[in-house]
């Protein structure tokens, strides 16, 4: 009889919020936020919800053990016995790296695959009889394994006769060019600005607007890696270390890769009122050296996990070098480190505490709405969903599955707070937030509370930047009230992910 009651009542309830839905006087949805300021492509944004990619230095260094070859090195120096690029897509996947960028081109001259504008080349030694081509077979097995495909070539070249002179520019547009037409898309385009002396001793000038402008024609979805750009930023160190404070924006103009470069605690940091939308990056070698060394070995997982919380958790995106041995293949132990590090990571972030919320209540949010309680309820009785501003957009139910929903304060509201309730007390010691990047990053204060014991409210993390995603390591505590509080926003609030986790790994 009870059963009956309940739903009887349930029923009356639900007719009565269609009646008060359909009577309700029609208000005109709020628009959606404005950009401010630089936005991201959507191929930047796609690059950066990547989070994590691998690079492979592999080349005749591999087999030297030097980290900068001189590029006099004999061809038949570069001869894996086992290459099986199909098993560094394998280890990535499971690793969760979206893509694979390859060392196609170091600074020794030596290329990957048998470039037309080079005679020091995989053609040039007696691996697979001079037919081989590992650009190729990497670029074959990323498609394959539905993992992405980049190229990291030098413009440095210790080996090249022209180099130091104004005809190498067009020796090394042409040698882009067959890269980039012969082996499919290429999500990223990797470059530094090393520069060495030529044999007349005449500093290379190196000729961007053009290298960056073929590689645009060629390849229009591919981010391009440089100091300055344009699609990506060096973060300024190889230790895996992005800013606390970092901003996805920085000024390039006058600026070029190597020497003329931002200062590197400008790569770090970025530029606050920076023009362009040019992301950091953070690129470290699982090993001590960049290219494989018998004599070295994997970092732990522990320090693993310090480089993600400080790289993918301050905003960057990581691309962690694991180098492929004199065989050709990922070795053992760095596979099963990756593998350990992929586990931690599942461990810590497969749960998010934020999805067993009963209720959040915010300061602001952007509608046209009086009542905007009265009108969330409303609408989840009549079963529709919140509108689009909504402060559940923030919650895994739909943060994760829908990229594009968010929370979003009226245009002039740039301080505010998202309270989340919960029936039963959550512990955790992570705290994840994103913003919706495609409007551009805003927010540069904000402090995370908790509801002690006593009812009383209390700090347990202060920072600044959030970006398109930001990890807060606190304290772990118990609580059935979180705060996420943004003291100070460059334009109205948009975030679309809050995320809470427990972290019994690292420490």
């Amino acid at each position: 009889m009870k059963k009956k009651s309940a739903l009887f009542l349930f029923l009356v309830l639900l007719g009565l919020a269609v009646q008060a839905q359909k009577y309700a006087p029609k208000v005109k949805p709020a628009d959606p936020p404005k950009p401010f300021g630089p936005v991201p492509t959507a191929a930047q944004v796609a690059w950066q919800r990547m989070e994590m990619n691998m690079f492979c230095h592999f080349g005749p260094n591999t087999f030297t053990g030097l980290e900068w070859g001189e590029g006099t090195e004999a061809e038949d120096i570069f001869n894996p016995t086992a290459l099986n690029c199909n098993q560094w897509v394998d280890v990535a996947k499971k690793a969760g790296f979206q893509g694979i960028i390859l060392t196609a081109k170091h600074h020794d001259g030596f290329c990957l695959w048998p470039n037309p504008m080079s005679t020091h080349t995989v053609r040039e030694s007696a691996w697979r009889n001079g037919k081989g081509d590992v650009l190729r077979e990497l670029a074959v097995a990323c498609q394959r394994g539905g993992v992405k495909f980049g190229i990291y070539i030098s413009p440095w070249d210790r080996n090249a006769p022209t180099y130091g002179t104004d005809a190498y520019n067009k020796v090394f547009l042409k040698t882009l060019q067959h890269a980039h037409k012969n082996y499919g898309p290429i999500f990223e385009q990797w470059f530094d600005g090393a520069n060495g002396e030529g044999p007349n001793g005449k500093r290379q000038v190196y000729d961007w607007k053009k290298f960056n402008a073929q590689t645009k024609k060629l390849q229009p979805n591919a981010v391009i890696f440089s100091d300055v750009g344009p699609g990506c930023r060096w973060v300024g160190n190889e230790e895996g270390t992005c800013g606390r404070t970092c901003w996805s924006r920085l000024d390039v103009a006058g600026r070029e890769p190597g020497k003329n470069a931002p200062s590197q605690d400008t790569l770090n940091a970025g530029n606050y009122n920076g023009a362009c939308w040019i992301p950091a990056e953070t690129d470290v070698s699982i090993r001590p050296g960049w290219f494989w060394r018998a004599s070295e070995h994997p970092k732990s997982v522990q320090e693993l996990l310090r480089i993600y919380y400080n790289s993918v958790g301050r905003n960057s995106l990581l691309l962690l070098n694991v180098p492929p041995d004199n065989r050709g293949l990922i070795p053992a132990e760095d596979s099963l480190r990756l593998m350990e590090f992929r586990a931690a990571l599942d461990s810590i972030f497969s749960n998010d505490l934020a999805k067993n919320v009963r209720y959040v209540e915010v300061s602001n949010y952007r509608t046209n709405d009086k009542n905007p309680r009265l009108g969330y309820w409303i609408s989840v009785l009549a079963c529709c969903e919140p509108g689009p501003f909504h402060a559940y957009g923030m919650v895994d139910h739909y943060g994760e599955k829908n990229y594009d929903t968010y929370w979003a304060t009226d245009d002039s509201v740039t301080t505010a707070w998202a309270e989340f309730r919960f029936d039963a007390p959550q512990t955790f010691n992570r705290v994840m937030l994103q913003e919706y990047i495609p409007f551009g990053q805003r927010v540069e204060k904000f402090h995370v509370e908790v509801e002690d014991e006593d009812g009383n409210w209390r700090t347990i993390a202060e920072e600044t930047t959030i970006g398109y995603k930001r990890i807060v390591l606190t304290e772990t505590v118990t609580t059935p009230k979180v705060r996420i509080v943004i003291d100070q926003s460059r334009a109205c609030i948009v975030l679309n992910r809050v995320g809470l986790f427990l972290d019994t790994i690292y420490n």
